[in-house]
């Protein structure tokens, strides 16, 4: 049976109790029209801490452009909640050692899971080191990316890290259509491939 992650992130907003504090959130964010959605829905029970770290992003061009454009939709879109922005380094290389001898496979195989592992592992990382209640991803936003193997990444980095992986699916109850709406309201950017330079072979993902 299929894991219902939607329904386990409404579970855990369940528990929260607001009026008492709100949690904190470490949300690696790979993009402002990923971010976009996830940002108007969590802001509403988290104080987040928006963490760019994706040394994929190829060419650095591109990594600058997506970086502006994040930084673009957090000026213009009004949030519910506390929200900052933490910038990670910046080091391709350290993207082609997490796929080295990967770079052939297919979109959405095992390089996209060693490239989501990366970038995870580092937001549970800072996660843990600077007391975050929770870490996510917007990843899941993305029809083209497997939420199984987002959570269930999320979920041993967690054990690994000891702090707490917010479960979810965000293309859920249109997270991904409302992402779009979201971006002509405020002209943000929308790329046609994923980010690494594979990607670009397959724009789209």
């Amino acid at each position: 049976m299929a894991e219902n992650y939607q329904k386990q992130l409404d579970e855990v907003i369940g528990t929260l109790d607001m009026e008492k504090s709100r949690k904190k959130l470490l949300l690696h964010v790979c993009c402002a029209p990923c971010a976009s959605y996830v940002l108007e829905y969590l802001t509403g029970y988290f104080d987040i801490t928006v963490f760019f770290f994706n040394p994929n992003i190829y060419p650095p061009e591109e990594y600058k452009k997506r970086l502006e454009e994040l930084e673009k939709l957090l000026d213009k879109m009004p949030l519910k909640g506390e929200v900052s922005l933490s910038i990670g380094e910046y080091e391709p290389p350290q993207f082609d050692r997490a796929v080295k001898g990967l770079e052939e496979q297919r979109e959405g195989g095992d390089r996209c899971r060693a490239c989501i592992g990366m970038r995870l592992e580092e937001t549970a990382k800072v996660a843990a080191s600077k007391g975050f209640d929770y870490f996510c991803t917007t990843l899941s936003i993305s029809p083209y990316k497997n939420a199984r193997m987002i959570n269930e990444g999320g979920g041993e980095l967690a054990q690994k890290y000891g702090v707490r992986f917010l479960p979810s699916d965000f293309k859920k109850r249109d997270g991904y259509k409302r992402s779009i709406e979201l971006c002509a309201m405020y002209d943000i950017y929308r790329q046609n491939y994923c980010g690494c330079r594979y990607s670009i072979r397959n724009k789209g993902g």
